[in-house]
């Protein structure tokens, strides 16, 4: 009987459809924790500052079923933020905080207010990578208790746990502690408004990218890969572990794709195709290819990022064409 019920509640809950993405709020992972005591549902929904109206949908859909007495919602959002993005990738060196960092830029250049969360909390580089390494972080008191600060650089929103480290220090923390410090970082920052969040993962599937997925409104996931087979097999594992949880897919970047010599000659050092490979296998589409281009590397030791460091550059005008196809992927108003 109960399992009835069940099947009976998730089938209405797939009848609401968000309008952006044009998917049901089930498969884009919204609704979470569901569960039926007696004559009541409960359930978590996770939503950005723009789509509070579906709970309303939710809860009058609910409210149909003869035997349900009452729908219990509680919402899950983080306060101002939209849209809530991951920059994940199966493996570590391929690129993914050079990814989250030019790609925020490349979405604050297109008018959208930008922060960007790292929690790699084995490998926090984006303060670096943003000239923000030597930074303290305030804090403050707000009615709902202290909250973080954000930096910011070139415009965007930056907060990391590496701020909280002490330099060239490991972040040696264990299971609940971890858990406890990613799950702060997630609420306890004073982000503002903003039109987009990127979240850059760490590598792999392990405790704490389940922890950072499970705890917050993450409505998709960006994968940063390279073109050999063995970074391929690490993000096939990444994709099925976000499709498992629940959070889409919106794409693949394949970074250091080819190098580019004086006569605009590619060459494919690290093999090519494998982009286009596992995007048709696993139904994500390629957003884009990332030349090998030193000065991606030298913006990134000095704090200045290629999208605005050199923006004329092919890498650049990439991570440009991936900015836009998010941005019409969601197709969030910005004031330009």
């Amino acid at each position: 009987m109960i399992d009835n019920r069940e099947q009976q509640t998730i089938q209405l809950l797939k009848q609401i459809i968000e309008p952006n993405l044009n998917q049901d709020i089930v498969s884009l992972g919204m609704v979470r924790n569901l569960r039926l005591v007696d004559d009541y549902i409960y359930l978590k929904l996770y939503l950005g500052s723009h789509q509070y109206d579906l709970k309303d949908k939710v809860e009058s859909t609910l409210s149909t079923l003869d035997w349900c007495k009452k729908p219990y919602i509680q919402v899950c959002t983080i306060a101002g933020v939209k849209l809530t993005l991951a920059i994940s990738s199966g493996k570590g060196g391929v690129g993914k905080s050079t990814t989250s960092v030019n790609l925020a830029m490349a979405l604050t250049q297109l008018g959208a207010k930008v922060g960007l969360l790292d929690a790699d909390v084995y490998g926090p580089n984006i303060p670096q990578m943003l000239g923000l390494n030597q930074s303290d972080v305030q804090a403050i008191d707000t009615p709902l208790g202290q909250k973080f600060i954000p930096l910011e650089a070139h415009g965007i929103k930056v907060m990391s746990v590496g701020l909280l480290a002490e330099p060239e220090r490991p972040l040696a923390w264990r299971g609940p502690v971890l858990h406890k410090i990613i799950t702060q970082f997630i609420n306890d920052v004073e982000w503002g408004e903003l039109d987009y969040l990127l979240i850059d993962l760490p590598p792999g599937t392990g405790d704490a990218q389940i922890t950072i997925v499970q705890e917050s409104p993450i409505c998709g996931v960006v994968m940063v890969t390279t073109p050999q087979q063995v970074a391929l097999s690490d993000v096939r594992r990444g994709i099925y572990m976000f499709r498992q949880v629940g959070v889409p897919v919106l794409g693949i970047v394949e970074n250091m794709s080819y190098l580019v010599d004086a006569a605009g000659k590619k060459t494919a050092i690290f093999g090519s195709g494998g982009g286009e490979e596992i995007a048709q296998e696993l139904s994500a589409p390629l957003l884009g290819q990332i030349p090998l281009d030193p000065c991606i590397c030298s913006g990134g030791d000095e704090g200045n990022p290629i999208v605005i460091s050199q923006p004329d550059s092919l890498a650049a005008k990439i991570f440009g064409q991936i900015a836009m196809a998010l941005s019409n992927t969601f197709k969030i108003t910005v004031k330009a």
